[in-house]
């Protein structure tokens, strides 16, 4: 991070001792786009703080449209200048006024700043090559766009995925790029900031007017959606909750039916979670929770539908079975995921070189532990239930599973158990 904000600021400095010649039109457009930029922020400050925390991972900067247009438009010094102008507005108007407990650390703003002043200069220094006399001047006036887009998008986002994948290894940041609609996001801001600066060259800085109408919608709309994920998920594991699992997991049964092919349903309960509570206490119980769901996260397949299922309970929904022998094959599953909660190595099965114990040890000091742990003693039962056979429904997919988690933990606990089994009668009380 403080290589590439040294970077910008030495680039800054560079630009600044070597000014270029200056004409009013350009000064019009600087003060157009510095102007729009900040009553841009201003118009959905509001929004914009809820956006920025409500996301968990990347977030897309709106303030594209501004920025991307000064790297067309502008010379490198002024566009640097322009973005330092809005980006120290958005401090002012967004983070700072958020209570401080709460608010993100000053260095994520300056990091993302730096990064769009890196994608600034690096689109002016492609453009700049492509004029009469330079390396790239042979160059079609038609590509001269999009690569200048391609330029900016793939600095900007490289950076920004970069220093993601560094301080935690564990997010995947193809999922983050490919999973959801930032990259599309992305690419119609840029494209919006692309029009906006060919209005402003062609018609005068009223046009920038035009743009904020649709700003404001992709806003509310991102809002919208932000907002519609953090109800569907569980906030103690990041999974998604029962509602929003059963109906994900309704619609995905309803397709597999359609195309006639297999899938599966797992139900995984921790043993003696209620124990791991009384000893070492709800907070650790909660780590516990939360290391569980990574590990069920890392161990299945982007399309499976994963959701806590209420206090200690998991559900998994494996729509797309590849083997000839589903119930062999949802039980190997099954068994690998036991492995992985229970600590268990797997020579003949590394996953992707990851060690298998990623569950939290007690801390030596919690009630009831005596000494470090040689290792955290938790366990999981597993119950399958595989789809069409056992059930049509999820409602009975879920009963079958059920009644094969009791019967793994009939078996001791820390078993699996696939299919449909037979619950014990209820011992009569005199």
């Amino acid at each position: 991070m403080l290589v590439v904000e040294l970077l910008a600021l030495l680039l800054t400095l560079a630009a600044l001792l070597v000014p270029p010649r200056l004409d009013h039109s350009t000064w019009g457009l600087f003060a157009t786009l510095t102007v729009a930029g900040v009553l841009h922020t201003e118009l959905v400050a509001g929004v914009e703080r809820l956006r920025r925390y409500s996301a968990d991972t990347h977030h897309v900067n709106l303030t594209s449209v501004w920025t991307f247009a000064s790297a067309l438009l502008l010379p490198a010094a002024l566009g640097g200048l322009m973005v330092m102008v809005v980006y120290a507005h958005l401090y002012l108007r967004v983070q700072r006024p958020v209570p401080s407990p709460d608010r993100h650390p000053a260095y994520r703003l300056v990091y993302s700043g730096a990064t769009v002043l890196l994608a600034v200069y690096a689109t002016a220094g492609v453009l700049a090559a492509t004029r009469q006399g330079e390396v790239y001047s042979g160059l079609p006036d038609a590509l001269e766009l999009p690569l200048a887009l391609l330029t900016y998008t793939v600095v900007n986002t490289c950076l920004v995925l970069g220093v993601v994948a560094m301080a935690s290894p564990d997010t995947r940041v193809v999922r983050i790029l490919f999973g959801g609609d930032e990259l599309t996001l992305e690419l119609a801001t840029l494209c919006l900031g692309a029009l906006t600066a060919g209005a402003l060259a062609a018609s005068g800085p009223f046009v920038a007017l035009l743009a904020v109408p649709p700003i404001l919608a992709l806003h509310r709309t991102i809002l919208v959606r932000k907002l519609r994920e953090r109800a569907d998920t569980d906030s103690k594991t990041g999974l998604l909750n029962h509602a929003a699992w059963h109906l994900r997991g309704t619609h995905e049964l309803t397709i597999a039916e359609r195309e006639r092919r297999p899938a599966a349903l797992l139900i995984l309960d921790l043993d003696h979670f209620k124990e791991i509570n009384d000893t070492h206490g709800h907070l650790y119980g909660d780590q516990v929770l939360a290391a569980t769901a990574r590990v069920l996260r890392e161990e299945l397949r982007d399309h499976d539908l994963v959701g806590r299922f209420g206090g200690e309970e998991f559900v998994v929904l494996l729509p797309r079975l590849s083997g000839h022998d589903g119930r062999e094959e949802v039980r190997q599953i099954a068994e690998r995921l036991r492995r992985r909660i229970a600590g268990e190595s797997d020579p003949a099965a590394p996953v992707d070189g990851v060690p298998a114990q990623r569950l939290p040890t007690p801390p030596p000091d919690a009630p009831g532990t005596d000494g470090p742990p040689s290792r955290t003693g938790i366990t999981v039962s597993i119950g399958g239930a595989l789809f069409p056979d056992d059930g049509h429904a999820l409602t009975g997919l879920l009963e079958v599973a059920d009644s094969a988690l009791y019967a793994a933990k009939r078996a001791g606990r820390d078993a699996v158990r696939i299919g449909r089994h037979t619950f014990p009668a209820e011992p009569e009380h005199a």
